[in-house]
């Protein structure tokens, strides 16, 4: 039932970041600048 209702809810998402291209955008700089984030401490870390 879980793994169902999650499933749901992801879907329910993804077709409103496919109809909103705004909080698409939103999300995707989001996604982008996070990725920065875990590459530049990961470097720091590293050396």
């Amino acid at each position: 039932m879980n793994k169902k209702m999650m499933l749901t809810t992801v879907a329910l998402g993804a077709a409103y970041l496919l109809k909103n291209k705004e909080s698409r955008d939103k999300l995707m700089n989001q996604i982008s600048n996070f990725t920065k984030q875990t590459r530049a401490s990961g470097q720091k870390s590293t050396t």
